[in-house]
């Protein structure tokens, strides 16, 4: 049934003889003071004050109302409250909830130098947009767009992020490489028709090291799955060695990424690697007496048989030495599923069977990671004319993921929630109702009394409480 509205009521159906009318005349009141976690676990973290140092802010500081943190920050916690647009914070804007967040110190917004923005105590779209439409060679002189992203810096500051984390070194880690598609459905610049895909998408790259983001890199679609992977680990390893001299490091990636330069690359500088090999003729015939004997065993027990063969294989061209390949030899109702991978992992270190099982099929969890950041912290949001812009938004995206995955790590081990995706985490712990009163002293949040996950709420307060400790205690 439809709604009436009758000026600033909203009428619906009565309920037992009560009639059930809706008014926005509730005062200030948010329905994200869950976010108040997020604050905490960027206290403890420092994620988004990582991220805003990569900036330089040419405008005169006599003339600014909202520094480059704080707009980093709004954006990056409107990204994790699930708000994809910049046109959203031309509402946020009021929003004094989010002013807590960001660190205004007049969160009710009554302290603007002008009338007219007396009220709004965040920045609106147009001031937001600054950030990702500053040109590179930007300076004080320029007119209006002055805030400049140095790309290397930001490029890094998620590995750092990932040292950071550890209190003690690693003595080894896995990196997955993974490349997506990004479809664009405008003019934006590098967009490209991907045979693979079927549509017109960038490739961004990514790599993760478990729930780590470490990287993520938009690229054009007319590339190589592995264009740039050498340059990006280059660059992440050499960081990662500088704080664990020590730490051992294995590479992992589907067919995608199985490239002489890149095996080549990793050989040379003491990384191991665990590729996805593409079938062909020779390798299947290498396993022929293996997908006979699971055959044989699918026929006996009518089960999925694996049977697996450990052996030399050097390509004919491309390749200028044998390498260790593991072949999967299974037979699957609808027939023969023969897979192959390639791996500088020497047979006394780990058998062919877990080899294939646990160690390469981990990598699909990378996947949900990926997936995590497009679906519901809008990583496919790159609607902007240049690379740069979109590139910036990636970023945006990926700082966000980076801040509700710390909340998962820090805050919410030990609960039920502690494997939950990101739209879990908002939605359960994020998007709580509350009334908000601003006082000389205090900022009273009163949290709505019929929360249903109060008792997790506790368990992550006192979490990250141990984390970050209060100064006072009130």
């Amino acid at each position: 049934m439809k709604t009436q509205c009758n000026g600033q009521s909203f009428f619906f159906p009565a309920e037992n003889s009560r009639q059930i009318v809706a008014r926005f005349d509730g005062g200030a009141i948010t329905s994200d003071a869950g976010g108040l976690l997020l604050r905490q676990v960027e206290r403890a973290v420092g994620i988004l004050s990582q991220f805003a140092g990569c900036f330089t802010d040419h405008r005169d500081s006599d003339l600014i109302e909202h520094t480059v943190e704080e707009l980093v920050s709004q954006r990056g916690y409107g990204l994790a409250l699930g708000y994809e647009d910049l046109n959203d914070h031309d509402d946020l804007r009021y929003d004094p909830l989010l002013a807590i967040l960001v660190g205004k110190r007049e969160p009710t917004g009554q302290d603007r130098r002008q009338k007219r923005d007396r009220g709004k105590a965040l920045a609106g779209k147009s001031t937001l947009n600054r950030l990702e439409l500053t040109p590179v060679g930007a300076d004080g002189d320029s007119r209006y767009k002055k805030i400049v992203l140095n790309t290397r810096q930001a490029e890094m500051v998620f590995t750092d992020i990932f040292v950071q984390s550890h209190r003690q070194p690693s003595t080894s880690i896995v990196l997955d490489l993974d490349a997506t598609d990004d479809p664009v459905h405008g003019d934006q610049l590098g967009r490209f028709f991907h045979g693979y895909y079927k549509n017109y998408c960038y490739l961004p790259l990514y790599i993760f090291c478990g729930e780590h983001l470490l990287w993520a890199q938009l690229r054009p679609s007319d590339i190589d799955a592995s264009a740039g992977s050498v340059r990006a680990l280059a660059k992440i390893i050499g960081r990662i060695r500088q704080a664990w001299p020590d730490v051992k490091i294995l590479i992992r990636g589907d067919s995608g990424f199985c490239r002489e330069y890149l095996m080549a690359w990793c050989e040379r500088n003491g990384v191991d690697y665990l590729f996805g090999l593409a079938r062909n003729d020779r390798l299947v015939r290498e396993i022929a007496d293996e997908l006979a004997q699971a055959k044989t065993m699918h026929q006996h027990t009518g089960q999925a048989a694996r049977v697996f063969k450990d052996f030399e294989y050097q390509t004919r061209e491309s390749w200028p030495r044998p390498r260790r390949v593991v072949g999967k030899a299974e037979y699957l109702d609808k027939g023969e599923n023969p897979r192959f991978v390639v791996t500088s992992l020497p047979k006394a270190e780990i058998d062919a069977r877990p080899l294939y099982e646990q160690t390469y099929c981990a990598r699909g969890d990378m996947e949900n990671r990926i997936k995590e950041q497009q679906l519901y912290l809008f990583a496919d949001r790159t609607s902007a004319a240049t690379m740069r812009a979109n590139q910036l938004r990636l970023w945006f995206s990926s700082i966000a993921y980076t801040l509700l995955s710390a909340l998962r790590r820090l805050g919410l081990h030990g609960t039920e929630l502690a494997g939950a995706q990101c739209s879990t985490i908002r939605l359960k712990l994020l998007k709580i109702g509350a009334a908000i009163r601003v006082t000389v002293r205090k900022v009273w949040i009163s949290l709505a009394e019929s929360y249903p996950y109060r008792r997790i709420f506790q368990r992550v307060y006192d979490n990250l409480i141990r984390l970050s400790p209060l100064p006072l205690r009130c």
